[in-house]
Formats: structure tokens, sequence, C-alpha cells
């Protein structure tokens, strides 16, 4: 089976479309959304709409999503900036896509038997897993050989093989992970919509479960046009000038 990864799109729907386009393209079987379909960006109507035509898929919700439901989540916790988005979202989704977000599976979730999904961690959805001592603790919290993670929009593997963890962080435009037997793998496959590795193109990965391999890819998208999208909503311009530079 194909599963199609990805994660923190961030209301863009350029990238989105990008990494689709890349998708239909690899025969996939099923989909894994990792959270954070909203803030930042400014479609996030049309992502959410787009999101819900795809099948089979898996999605649980991010920080950003609960945020945007006011009642889940309070702003408190965010730079001005993404709460200056967040308000913006808030103010300008659709009622049935406000719905679809309040309504969103809070993680982590096993697909399948063999994959974890979660947003910022298995033991907290809003918790970072920015090094080797925080992917301890997460291997902790897993029962599967396979977690897939999303949050900090870096592209990353950790492995624990007898308890020693080591992580690489993945550059370039192409990576690919072949499973071993004997070793677990917590991956984060980068943002889809708002990539912070330098790295402009949009992320996103593909896990083969016959071959036993997954390929990571990035992707290239119409910056230009996200960045207008922005400007033109009245969304702070630090939102679209970091798209140019990836960070």
């Amino acid at each position: 089976m194909r599963y199609f990864i990805f994660t923190d799109i961030h209301g863009n729907m350029e990238a989105f479309s990008a990494i689709l386009r890349f998708a239909k393209k690899r025969k996939i079987d099923h989909y894994l959304f990792l959270g954070d379909i909203v803030g930042y960006g400014a479609s996030p109507d049309a992502v959410i709409d787009e999101l819900r035509t795809l099948e089979p898929i898996n999605v649980i919700r991010g920080n950003h999503d609960k945020a945007v439901c006011c009642e889940l989540e309070s702003v408190q916790t965010f730079n001005p900036i993404a709460a200056s988005a967040i308000h913006w979202t808030r103010e300008n989704i659709s009622p049935k896509n406000l719905t679809y977000l309040t309504h969103l599976k809070k993680g982590p979730e096993i697909v399948h038997k063999d994959i974890t999904i979660c947003h910022g961690s298995p033991f907290d959805e809003d918790y970072y897993i920015f090094g080797e001592f925080d992917a301890a603790e997460a291997f902790l919290h897993i029962e599967t050989p396979l977690t897939f993670f999303g949050h900090t929009h870096f592209p990353f593997v950790y492995t624990d093989i007898d308890h020693l963890i080591e992580g690489t962080f993945l550059t370039g435009n192409s990576n690919e992970i072949k499973i071993e037997k004997g070793t677990r793998y917590l991956i984060n496959p980068g943002s889809v919509g708002q990539p912070r590795d330098r790295n402009t193109r949009a992320a996103c990965a593909i896990y083969d479960s016959d071959a036993g391999k997954i390929s990571l890819f990035r992707v290239e998208y119409e910056i230009e046009e996200a960045q207008k999208k922005i400007l033109d909503a009245g969304l702070p311009s630090a939102l679209a000038e970091r798209l140019s530079i990836g960070i």
C-alpha cells in the first residue's frame, strides 16, 4: 500500500495544489494528514474543501486548527503574527468549515495497526520534537514501528535501535529511508505550506509498505501567488515574505 503523508498546510492553497498534483501521478492508496490545515495562509476554505475530497484519508488536528475554534484553545501562547492570522481565519472561514475544524480528531491515532500519526508528539499534540531527547520521550509512548509527526516544519527522521536514538535532518529535494527490521522510526515529512528549513518547496512523503521504504520529496509551487493572496487579505506582510526564504 502507498501512503501519502503531509502536514502543516497552513492555508497555502498553491503549495497544497502542487503536492496533490504530485501525488496523483503516483497511485496513492491512502492519505495521512498530520494537522494544521489553517493559520498563516489566506486560503483556509479552499484548502479545507480540497482536503475533504481526498479519500481514504486519516486527518488529525493541529494547534492552529484548534486555535481557530476559539472554544478549544486560546491564542495567548501564539506570537503576535500567528495570533493575527488566527483571528483573520476565524473571521473569514465559512461556518461549515469551522464546524469541520471543531470536530477534527485529536492525535495520536493508529492507522492500519503499524502506523501512528500525531501532530506534535504522541504524548502531547502541542509538544515540539526538536532533538534526540524529545524523540526518546516520544518513543516511550509509541506502540507501532512507524510514526509520522508534524508541527516543527522541519523534515527529520529519528530512529530507535535497542533504545539508541539517532536523529537526522533531511536536506535536499528528495530522500529515501529503507525500513529495517528491529528499528522504529519517527519521521517528520516537513511542512507543505510554510517550510522553515530554508528550502522554499512544499514538503511531502510517500510510504510504500510493500517496498518497505519511505520517500520524502520537495515540490515547487507558485509562491508569488500565495504571497499575493496573503497581502491582498491584509494579513501581516511577514507571512508572505517568509515563504520566499523558507523560514
